[in-house]
């Protein structure tokens, strides 16, 4: 279904909160909540994670399939256009017939989500940092935190370290160790290149870049090799959203511990608890949605094959939704 063009805010309520309309949803604040409502039905939830979860959703492009805020409102995206939904993966909403989708184009979704952020964000909240971090979401509109909002994600275009990519973030990068990482050691490997070959061969402390990362729960890039993307990031506290593969993840622990819920991607039902501690990997299948809890700040790789056409392939039954078949 395409619906009409969006429409943006409207005067602020006596909370200092604008609402915003995009199709048949309509989204609003007050000091606690966000409601949304739409033709068939209407949810309530948290202000904080519900701008933890759209934070990400902008910085990502809506990322691989589906992201669901929580377990009725969230994202599915087609690549080049969107679909806003409530309680599409919810089998309870489903019966119910509460369920209600709708597609808009990128931009326009994007645009929006923009907007929310910008005026629901106050001057003291970091949707994308630990919680001991920032301030807090709740309360009456205070300013706005834009250097926050449009923040995107890191991406090499090849490997960290090589000309005209992503430098790495030492003292001067105004970038500093985090709380969690001061015990890492940050001594650089040194690199002997045979004449010619100097913009070819690069190494860098990993461990040293991603201890320098000032967000959670967002994967920067730092390696590219056709559709193989190396994308690290560093975990703390609950990953703000529900995440629905659309083609298979690879998980290396690199330290500490994370705790996977793994559910049905469709219905929501459990399907496992992975417990990952530093040194393991995991693959999260195609059919599945994943949210990780993280007890103290840990550093993640993740694997991504980037290929367009993996979607389709599986939905179509031309590649498996696991990696291998035991």
């Amino acid at each position: 279904m395409t619906t009409s063009p969006i429409q943006l805010g409207d005067v602020p309520n006596e909370h200092g909160y604008r609402p915003f309309t995009l199709g048949g949803f309509r989204f609003e604040r007050d000091e606690h909540f966000v409601h949304v409502q739409w033709p068939t039905g209407r949810h309530v939830t948290a202000a904080e994670p519900f701008l933890k979860a759209m934070m990400r959703d902008v910085a990502w492009n809506f990322f691989y399939g589906t992201v669901n805020f929580d377990s009725v409102i969230g994202t599915l995206n087609h690549y080049g256009n969107v679909d806003l939904f409530a309680g599409r993966f919810n089998e309870e909403y489903r019966k119910a017939e509460l369920d209600h989708s709708e597609n808009f184009p990128h931009d326009e979704i994007k645009e929006t989500f923009q907007a929310i952020l910008n005026d629901w964000v106050n001057e003291d909240f970091d949707p994308f940092a630990a919680p001991m971090e920032t301030g807090s979401a709740y309360g009456e509109k205070s300013g706005n935190n834009s250097r926050a909002v449009t923040r995107t994600r890191v991406a090499a275009k090849r490997m960290v370290g090589l000309p005209d990519d992503e430098p790495l973030r030492s003292d001067e990068s105004g970038y500093p160790v985090n709380r969690a990482f001061l015990d890492v050691d940050l001594d650089e490997p040194v690199v002997e290149v045979v004449k010619g070959y100097e913009n070819e061969v690069s190494a860098f402390n990993f461990f040293g870049y991603l201890s320098r990362s000032d967000v959670t729960w967002n994967p920067s890039v730092v390696s590219v090799c056709r559709d193989s993307l190396m994308c690290p990031t560093t975990e703390e506290f609950i990953l703000p959203i529900i995440h629905g593969n659309d083609r298979v993840e690879w998980f290396l622990q690199l330290s500490d511990e994370i705790i996977w819920e793994v559910e049905d991607r469709e219905s929501g039902k459990p399907r496992a608890k992975v417990v990952m501690k530093a040194g393991d990997c995991a693959a999260m299948p195609a059919d599945i949605r994943h949210q990780g809890y993280s007890p103290k700040r840990s550093m993640l790789l993740v694997w991504e094959n980037n290929s367009p056409d993996l979607p389709g392939m599986i939905a179509r039954g031309e590649a498996p939704t696991v990696p291998v078949t035991f």
